[in-house]
This record gives structure tokens, C-alpha cells and sequence, in this order.
């Protein structure tokens, strides 16, 4: 059995929501700020895939032709 190791010291971000925790905030606010957060990393993840496509030449047409392909193995 695997134990799991508990971590010394929090992350940046850790530190930073905890912060945060220290302040009564609306549950209306924690929606927003979670959708904040959502927001910025799906942007940083589609910035990073635009780049991805542009340095390796490949097109939006290649891109969506992909994203339709199916490329599982048959199980016979």
C-alpha cells in the first residue's frame, strides 16, 4: 500500500487563498473568483495549444480534422 506524503510547506498559491480564507467573503463572490480562476487557466492552456499549432505549421483544417478522428484500437 502506498502511503501518500504529506507536504512540508504550502504552494505559492496555497499561501495566496489563504490569505483570502481570511476574509468573509459572499458565496457569490467564491462563484466568481472560482470562475475567475477557471477562466484564466483554460486561457493559458488555449494560449499554450495556439502556440503549440503555429510553431509546429499546423493549421486550424489539420487541427479540426483531428479532433474528429477516431483513434481507438477495435477490442476484437
Amino acid at each position: 500500500m502506498q502511503v501518500l506524503q504529506t507536504p512540508t510547506s504550502f504552494s505559492n498559491l496555497q499561501k495566496e487563498l489563504l490569505k483570502l480564507y481570511a476574509v468573509n467573503v459572499s458565496d457569490d463572490d467564491l462563484i466568481q473568483i472560482r470562475n475567475m480562476i477557471g477562466n484564466y487557466f483554460a486561457a493559458k492552456a488555449t494560449n499554450s495549444l495556439d502556440s503549440f499549432l503555429s510553431e509546429n505549421n499546423i493549421s486550424t483544417s489539420d487541427y479540426n480534422k483531428w479532433e474528429n478522428e477516431h483513434n481507438r484500437k477495435s477490442s476484437n
